[in-house]
């Protein structure tokens, strides 16, 4: 019977605990340092690109970007509760098929389909979560509904959690 790390998560103690790459993302961090300012030029870049043949595009742009940043924050965090609920649910089980597959999800989608299968409803759940409260922001901050439409498609599928996939174990076999 294969043992895994997962299993036995609440054995840990602190000091020693691994979480995934999506969830470090969440603490207070130098980390934040890199990823604000990213997540911003990327919602800007991405917001003027689909804007760029609107009167006023930069003006509008500036205004509204740190919105859509916001959202965008919400909305990978909706899709982290994705990944955190199944995990503990399959935690919860001391079945070992079930207990590697809540393992595979917090340290590599890429080692269990199921997991695999998981993670991509984890950053479709937050792409739409994208589409619709960035689509509502774009409309109340007077943007036709055509350019709000685009402008939301486009957000949600580039921005959406693709660090999800991400397997933490890369990160913790280059520090270890």
């Amino acid at each position: 019977m294969r043992k895994s790390a997962f299993k036995y998560r609440r054995s840990f103690p602190v000091l020693n605990l691994l979480l995934p790459i999506w969830l470090l993302v969440w603490f207070p961090s130098w980390l934040w340092v890199i990823l604000i300012p990213a997540n911003f030029l990327i919602d800007y870049l991405v917001l003027r690109w689909s804007l760029k043949d609107m009167e006023d595009c930069s003006e509008f742009c500036k205004k509204n970007v740190w919105k859509v940043c916001a959202i965008g924050f919400i909305s990978d965090f909706m899709g982290t509760m994705v990944l955190i609920i199944a995990m503990v649910i399959l935690g919860e089980f001391e079945d070992d098929v079930l207990v590697e597959i809540g393992s595979a999800l917090g340290f590599n989608p890429f080692g269990n389909p199921i997991a695999f299968a998981i993670t991509v409803v984890a950053i479709i759940v937050a792409g739409i979560c994208i589409f619709f409260l960035d689509r509502w922001i774009l409309n109340n901050s007077a943007l036709d509904r055509e350019h709000a439409q685009k402008a939301a498609i486009r957000l949600a599928i580039i921005t959406a959690p693709y660090l999800f996939l991400l397997p933490t174990t890369i990160l913790y076999t280059a520090a270890g």
